[in-house]
């Protein structure tokens, strides 16, 4: 009885190299959902809280408010000022020759359009996170008559800028939309 004997690349059929092909892949595909089962939950409990999330806008009525008055009422945990300003307030803070101030913006940068009237910022002084003085009534303006840091004395114009003291720039403007003309939504 004579052997036959088969060159050694015939021994290995096609098929079981197809066969091997897809055990790597279908391997490494449920190792890969194995792993996103596991990154997920840590990713997901990354998200803000339903609490947090809850408190990602406010809605505020500004028909009670009058010319030259302030508001105060907080957002995700701080303050916001929300400003009537006068014609007055106006004129002023438009005469500022905007390239001599630290921190460069027009009122109009600062407000929406059609809405000048209204000055919505955060009231966080932006050199260490105190609270200005200024949206109170009776409550210290500073030099310029908008607000006053009292903790290490920067002063803001009108417009919420900072014109005197340490603090770098100028109250920061949040997100906001009217809804109607005194009625905001921020955030």
């Amino acid at each position: 009885m004579a052997t036959e004997t088969r060159p050694l690349d015939a021994q290995l059929p096609v098929e079981g190299e197809r066969r091997r092909d897809f055990l790597y892949v279908a391997t490494a595909s449920v190792a890969a959902v194995g792993a996103g089962a596991v990154v997920w939950p840590l990713i997901n409990q990354m998200n803000p809280s339903a609490d947090v999330l809850a408190l990602a806008s406010i809605d505020l009525d500004l028909s009670a408010v009058q010319p030259g008055q302030a508001v105060k009422v907080s957002w995700r945990g701080k303050p916001v000022f929300a400003r009537h300003l006068t014609p007055e307030e106006i004129a002023s803070a438009n005469k500022v020759d905007v390239a001599s101030l630290r921190d460069p913006q027009s009122l109009a940068d600062r407000t929406k359009p059609g809405n000048a009237q209204w000055l919505i910022t955060l009231g966080v002084c932006t050199h260490l996170g105190c609270v200005p003085l200024g949206a109170g009534e009776g409550e210290v303006r500073g030099d310029f008559g908008g607000y006053f840091c009292p903790c290490h004395g920067s002063h803001y114009d009108t417009a919420a800028r900072v014109r005197k003291g340490p603090a770098p720039k100028n109250l920061e403007v949040p997100a906001y939309v009217f809804k109607t003309p005194t009625s905001v939504t921020i955030g």
